[in-house]
């Protein structure tokens, strides 16, 4: 159990390490799978801030951006999920038909909500599904979710500076 706890702590030591944790965190939480990149995204986004007594710093950048990137790729695997899928036909039910209306009445604007628990991948998946444009989805995906990390940030930031 030592060995296990020592290995794993030893990700957290260089920068490096913690940016390869960061990305393969915020990936895979961006897919269907379970995970959750706010722990590992607050815990060195803390260090990197005791460490430099600063909100505006080369390593929260990287942070910021490693951890968009990740979380962004995660999402658009799902659009690519949601693709594979054949193209929706005339629901019967009337809650599918109204779930259709709202996401072709907003479009892939509605994927500046992707970053949301749960719902996130579904609208990726639905976007997928019903054929939205890629470069359109991909921006608001990354809008979206360096939004979510930005918010995050400035939620880490005055903690931090107050346990000074």
């Amino acid at each position: 159990m030592t060995e296990y706890l020592t290995s794993f702590l030893s990700l957290f030591i260089s920068e490096q390490s913690q940016l390869l944790t960061m990305f393969f965190s915020a990936f895979l939480s961006a897919t269907l799978l379970p995970a959750s990149s706010e722990v590992i995204f607050t815990a060195i986004a803390s260090k990197h801030i005791l460490a430099e007594r600063s909100f505006f710093s080369v390593p929260l950048l990287n942070l910021l951006t490693v951890a968009t990137v990740g979380n962004s790729l995660g999402s658009l695997v799902t659009y690519f999920m949601g693709k594979l899928l054949p193209k929706p036909i005339d629901p019967k039910s009337p809650y599918a038909k109204w779930a259709l209306e709202k996401s072709e009445q907003y479009g892939a604007v509605m994927l500046l909500l992707s970053w949301l628990p749960l719902v996130g991948d579904l609208l990726c998946g639905i976007a997928g599904w019903l054929r939205f444009n890629f470069w359109q989805v991909t921006l608001f995906i990354v809008v979206g979710k360096l939004a979510r990390y930005l918010v995050l940030l400035g939620a880490v930031y005055p903690t931090v500076k107050f346990l000074l």
